[in-house]
């Protein structure tokens, strides 16, 4: 019998230029919402192995400085989801952004503290809820 557990998502803040990465969400919960570049974390994977294997295959990015941010606790009511959602700071290495899955991501933009855009997907609203802002 298998019982309900929250599901690990990686959360990659890739920083260029006082910019940071962002895209929206498009077919899955929290469409229409900007979020950082995510996945699911692998059995017997690393954050860090994760986070640089997806951002170059969902961006075309490659990264480094790779940094261990802040968690939150995403509890998604209306879809019956649950994530526990590790964020990752890092800066580029190679920068020529791609939307590697268009059917998961309109577009992929960089944006400075003052374009920040809205709707946020519910796992940046709640870091910021914990008083952590990417532009600190």
């Amino acid at each position: 019998m298998e019982t309900n557990r929250p599901k690990i998502g990686v959360w990659v803040m890739i920083y260029k230029d006082e910019k940071i990465l962002l895209g929206k969400r498009k077919n899955a919960h929290g469409d229409g919402t900007r979020s950082f570049p995510w996945w699911h974390l692998e059995f017997n994977e690393s954050v860090e192995k994760c986070a640089i294997r997806e951002t170059m295959e969902e961006t075309g990015i490659k990264i480094k400085n790779i940094r261990m941010g802040p968690f939150t606790n995403d509890i998604f009511h209306e879809e019956n989801k649950h994530y526990i959602t590790l964020f990752v700071l890092c800066d580029y290495d190679k920068w020529e952004v791609k939307v590697m899955e268009p059917e998961k991501c309109e577009k992929r933009e960089r944006v400075t503290r003052e374009e920040f855009p809205s709707p946020l997907f519910l796992p940046i609203k709640n870091l910021k809820k914990q008083g952590f802002h990417p532009f600190k």
